[in-house]
């Protein structure tokens, strides 16, 4: 990885965009500009504190096009977007438009049919749009999805997903709290697990919804080889008893046929290992989230059938019943 590429970054003083901020820096990239409508963006800083940085997207888009057509060698290559999860569909549009490549977090686009339109752009700008699907490079998940794929191809495999991260009231006032921009708690919280599973297990055959709660959802998935049950909860109160005693504010469990897989650990490296993929040629693309994004919007559009079926064993000690 020779080339220094110049980035823009949407969504500068956002909870995520230190993780981007910092794997521009250490892959060795240089940040050139920067957009949040809300400026206690300190952080930058610590990175650079010498990129421009705006708070009104029609001045954002100005300087980008200025530096494309007036300062050759300072013309922005990619365009990172931590913006709310509604917004990312014309953020991408904004990148391309000035002929950069887009990095966007999770979920890339709220609905299945965005997905067909930006892959048209794709091919209208000859320029690539690419996805943070962090969990495909952790190594406790490349080592199951090794495990699974020399194991017997007709087993089927009962899985727990289990993510309860509490929250307080401010994440209902934002916009994560809004179902229309963040897409609900399985979308903002969970799209990244849905797409590790079924890229592992393979493609989801059956999709049932249980509990479909503000704070929390839970259902079960069938998938080409896994039978999964998931909870996720933004509700301190549903954290197992055992686990609230140590004190943690959260509890994510995966078990595969009754064993635990432990990956609570490294995941802040891995937006670095993300953009050293992306920039070595490989990197997670719009097809490659298709499935999970099918996933979450069949399931915040699901009626939920309540504690009927092969639902997650944590559910009946909640409120979603």
């Amino acid at each position: 990885m020779n080339n220094t590429y110049n980035f823009a970054l949407i969504g500068a003083a956002g909870y995520i965009a230190p993780r981007h901020l910092k794997a521009i820096k250490e892959t060795k990239n240089n940040l050139v500009a920067a957009l949040d409508k809300f400026d206690s963006v300190g952080i930058m800083d610590s990175f650079f504190p010498n990129a421009n940085f705006f708070t009104e997207p029609e001045r954002f888009d100005r300087h980008l096009d200025k530096l494309r057509r007036m300062d050759k060698g300072r013309e922005v290559n990619y365009v990172s977007i931590c913006s709310p999860n509604y917004l990312h569909d014309s953020h991408i549009r904004l990148a391309l438009r000035n002929n950069a490549h887009a990095i966007c977090e999770k979920p890339i686009v709220l609905n299945p049919w965005n997905v067909d339109a930006l892959q048209t752009i794709e091919k209208e700008t000859n320029k690539n749009i690419y996805t943070i699907l962090q969990l495909r490079l952790h190594p406790s998940i490349i080592a199951l999805k090794k495990k699974i794929e020399e194991g017997p191809k007709d087993k089927i495999y009962d899985v727990d997903l289990s993510y309860i991260t509490s929250r307080g009231r401010w994440y209902y006032v934002s916009w994560k709290g809004d179902l229309e921009k963040s897409g609900g708690v399985a979308t903002n919280i969970g799209v990244h697990f849905f797409d590790m599973l079924s890229y592992i297990f393979g493609p989801v055959k059956e999709n049932l919804v249980h509990c479909l709660n503000k704070d929390k959802a839970a259902g079960y998935l069938e998938l080409g080889q896994a039978r999964v049950r998931w909870l996720l909860s933004l509700d301190y109160n549903d954290i197992p008893a055992d686990i609230k005693n140590t004190g943690q504010p959260t509890y994510r469990s995966i078990t595969v046929d009754g064993d635990e897989i432990e990956f609570s650990g490294g995941f802040t490296d891995l937006h670095t290992a993300s953009y050293q993929d992306i920039l070595g040629g490989g990197g997670f693309r719009l097809e490659e989230a298709r499935d999970s994004i099918n996933t979450v919007f069949h399931i915040r559009n699901s009626k939920p059938m309540g504690l009927r079926g092969d639902y997650h064993p944590l559910l009946k000690n909640t409120n979603c019943k």
